[in-house]
């Protein structure tokens, strides 16, 4: 009996003297990531986008509340802009230029953007709290969220979202569509707080290109 006392006693001491691991579960550590955004009064980053094969990049500039401007390198000189009321896309190859009144129209975009994923996905760690690397090979270490649609009205049936584990910076996003069709996001080079101006999102597009108003709801 002495010596079963003596062995409780150790490890109640031993227990008590250890440090304990913090666990947070998936959605409080995307909660903190999705303040943390909010927190954010703009940022610039680099930006390449890959869907079906193809590549994109470009450089992103985001201002709140709703502001946002892509100019791409790949395809060269094409523009996505939404000032808060307008989205304009310009595409030099079609000599193109599409555009949509949000307000008008009745779409909805809101600044809450994260906190929109938490509301209709469910999340969970892919792999562990523990950061892994981005990819197999790499040194870039990142904690992956794996994001499940609740309502099949999603556009997204699963979204991955890999954030970089030293700041809390999205570094990847990988969103797969029920149909199977996979879009991949990868976001670096992030400049925070930089003080944008509001003129950054004016955009004035070739006056050559032929205008396609009210395009996301045309016949």
């Amino acid at each position: 009996m002495r010596k079963l006392f003596c062995a409780v006693c150790v490890c109640f001491f031993a227990v008590s003297f250890c440090p304990a691991q913090s666990i947070m579960t998936a959605a409080d550590f995307f909660k903190n990531v999705s303040d943390f955004y909010a927190g954010i009064n703009d940022y610039e980053a680099d930006v390449e986008i890959e869907t079906a094969g193809n590549l994109m990049s470009g450089h992103v500039s985001f201002k709140r509340p709703e502001m946002l401007r892509i100019d791409f390198s790949q395809p060269a000189e094409q523009v996505i802009l939404f000032n808060g009321t307008d989205l304009t896309i310009y595409l030099p190859g079609s000599s193109a230029i599409l555009e949509q009144s949000v307000e008008s129209s009745g779409v909805s975009v809101t600044p809450q953007g994260l906190s929109l994923l938490r509301r209709y996905y469910s999340v969970a760690y892919e792999s562990g709290q523990g950061a892994v690397p981005l990819e197999e090979g790499s040194d870039e270490m990142v904690i992956k969220l794996l994001l499940t649609r609740r309502a099949s009205s999603e556009a997204f049936s699963s979204i991955l979202i890999s954030v970089d584990a030293s700041d809390n910076l999205i570094r990847r996003v990988q969103a797969v569509t029920p149909k199977n069709e996979r879009f991949t996001f990868d976001f670096y080079n992030y400049r925070l707080n930089t003080n944008i101006a509001d003129q950054r999102f004016i955009y004035d597009p070739p006056s050559s290109a032929n205008n396609y108003n009210n395009f996301l709801f045309s016949e």
